[in-house]
């Protein structure tokens, strides 16, 4: 591949200020979406409280109603629900905004990968909220209203409630993006499924220790959390081996060469072992033995010679290096020639592993004209 054919990484690459100039019209954009729910949401602001608050007056003993301790709580705490269910309502338009700022840098494997984990995480984190609504709220608030000793009437504060309904939805919610957690772990080859498995017991006691923190005080909610924890992390274990076995065939043929070689080689170190057993019965070993841990001293000349061939390999090694990866990069000029893309983008991938920072350079710009050309 020739000079000429080498694409001006420099030509294409944005300079910081134009990404500092996206990221604020992207954010600029978040914050114009979360303000027009917001003002959708608000003329309903007490029948969304109203129905937030629904699960803890239906638990309340009969004749009781909650309160407002400040005076300025019967708008605020509405207004503050209004806001922030604007938040979450506007959270897939805000994790497109991102996936949109950050795609550009992708490669096309990793855009097929990231997308499908944005939309399930969004939807596993709506799925948190609503086990918390339909499912933890009626039994946290029908036990905790019942252990209220006699004589004392029960009349949560709104703005008490509210923060406390937020938190739970909160922890429901980043609680279900365990599997996601689990396949992002595994694709970045930080663990395996595997490795993953054998720490089951540590994932449980970890769940129960994270619900104790981010639930109330009481066994009910905390065992509420710690159970689906544990369900989607064996959910997301699944997941990740699929993706595993999906990711790896190719890997499994040189692994099991790679087994045949070391088979091969201690077979031959037997035989060696055996010749020189032959051997040794006949010559005496101590006759000619020489203590390779033993000090020779050696002149300034011949040190320097010494260096001096060591430096030499290694220069020659890293030569053997860049001529092979400058063999892949003409090796992929003329798969994309003969319309072979995908033995292109393979060579590619090995190059961005083996080549120097110029080499991934040039590899990279190849990558994005063939995402752009596709």
């Amino acid at each position: 591949m020739s000079a000429e054919q080498i694409p001006d990484s420099t030509a294409k690459e944005q300079p910081l200020v134009s990404h500092l100039i996206e990221l604020r019209d992207r954010v600029l954009r978040m914050v114009l979406v979360v303000l027009a729910v917001f003002l959708v949401l608000f003329p309903f602001a007490n029948d969304l409280y109203s129905a937030i608050a629904g699960p803890m007056r239906a638990a309340l003993p009969e004749g009781s109603t909650m309160i407002s301790t400040k005076p300025i709580d019967p708008f605020l705490i509405p207004f503050k629900l209004s806001l922030q269910l604007a938040i979450f309502i506007a959270v897939p338009f805000i994790l497109y905004q991102f996936w949109a700022f950050v795609a550009p840098g992708l490669y096309r494997h990793e855009k097929r990968l990231v997308m499908p984990l944005l939309v399930s995480s969004t939807l596993l984190f709506y799925l948190g909220m609503a086990f918390a609504y339909f499912v933890v709220f009626p039994l946290v608030f029908t036990f905790l209203a019942g252990t209220a000793p006699d004589g004392v009437e029960v009349a949560t504060d709104m703005g008490s409630y509210l923060d406390f309904v937020m938190t739970l939805f909160f922890a429901f919610g980043v609680a279900f993006e365990v599997p996601i957690a689990t396949i992002i772990l595994v694709w970045m080859g930080v663990t395996t499924p595997q490795k993953l498995r054998h720490k089951r017991p540590y994932v449980i006691v970890g769940a129960f220790v994270i619900g104790m923190f981010l639930t109330p005080p009481d066994v009910i909610s905390q065992t509420l959390l710690a159970l689906p924890m544990w369900v989607l992390f064996e959910l997301g274990l699944i997941f990740s081996k699929g993706f595993v076995n999906k990711r790896m065939p190719d890997s499994a043929d040189g692994a099991d060469a790679a087994v045949a070689v070391s088979a091969a080689t201690e077979g031959g170190g037997q035989q060696e072992v055996a010749t020189e057993e032959a051997v040794g019965s006949e010559i005496d070993p101590a006759a000619d033995y020489v203590d390779p841990d033993r000090f020779v001293p050696m002149t300034d000349d011949e040190m320097e010679a010494e260096m001096d061939a060591i430096e030499a390999l290694e220069q020659e090694e890293g030569d053997a290096e860049v001529d092979r990866v400058r063999i892949k990069l003409e090796q992929v000029q003329k798969l994309r020639d003969d319309g072979d893309v995908d033995g292109a983008r393979e060579l590619l991938y090995q190059i961005l592993e083996e080549g120097n920072p110029d080499q991934r350079v040039v590899a990279r710009n190849i990558l994005a004209q063939l995402d752009s050309d596709d």
